[in-house]
């Protein structure tokens, strides 16, 4: 009889341990090795997206993801560390139809935020991602795990109130609030009450002598009712902003 094949053992970061199985989250776990497959396949097939993996310690020095690992190597799988720069173009996100209020609190601190709001598939996303170089944002496992990706993270909380905190304490955005569209991302520029009257209601039209309208899509802005909420959320961001930088 045959005995099990080599192994190596692999250690992931506490941070990682919500996408191991409950059965291998606790210390160190031993993984079958054939030889071929590289450590990026092993490592996911754990079910940690290497989008939240920074550095891989392979027996005390770094390795890339394309390392093919041998048996009885100890392997440390670490977080990606923050702020994490994306090389290459300018800062801008992609979010998947599961994240509309993350979307809209972006575009309202001036992040330039594409959202698709319906359900346009995983092979479409990935490749506008890859198109527009946008980072995806999503917690959807299986999308981060697509190569053509142009750069992803997972969005760890279902709550838009800790999503908004988490990502730009990872990413550190430029923020550059009521510059953007919350509806369609567009860049917003001065009107004259002449210029938006057709969506404005009588009491506005009274009330309100300063506006804005999307470039993109034509829609109007002034300071209306929810307003003061919005500047105390747009004053909250950039207070924990300033103090993360």
């Amino acid at each position: 009889m045959n005995g099990p094949g080599p192994e190596i053992h692999v250690e992931v970061a506490p941070g990682l341990r919500l996408f191991v199985p409950h059965s291998r989250r606790g210390g160190s776990t031993a993984l079958a090795v054939d030889g071929v497959s590289t450590l990026g396949h092993v490592v996911e097939s754990l079910g940690v997206p290497l989008t939240e993996v920074g550095v891989l310690v392979v027996d005390g020095r770094e390795v890339p993801v394309s390392h093919i690992p041998s048996a009885g190597e100890s392997v440390s799988v670490r977080e990606v560390e923050r702020p994490q720069r994306v090389p290459g173009a300018p800062l801008r996100f992609l979010l998947d139809v599961h994240l509309g209020t993350l979307a809209r609190r972006l575009r309202l601190l001036g992040v330039d935020t594409a959202y698709e709001s319906t359900d346009i598939g995983d092979p479409a996303l990935a490749a506008r991602s890859a198109a527009e170089k946008r980072v995806m944002l999503s917690r959807d496992r299986g999308l981060l795990r697509r190569r053509e990706l142009w750069a992803g993270a997972y969005v760890y909380s279902t709550s838009p109130d800790d999503q908004l905190p988490d990502i730009l304490d990872r990413f550190t955005p430029e923020l550059h609030p009521w510059t953007r569209c919350t509806a369609c991302n567009g860049l917003l520029r001065k009107a004259t009450k002449e210029e938006v009257a057709d969506q404005l209601k009588g009491g506005t039209r009274r009330s309100y002598d300063v506006f804005a309208q999307c470039a993109q899509c034509g829609r109007a802005y002034w300071k209306g009712a929810h307003h003061e909420q919005l500047e105390a959320f747009v004053e909250r961001a950039l207070s924990r902003h300033t103090q993360g930088t």
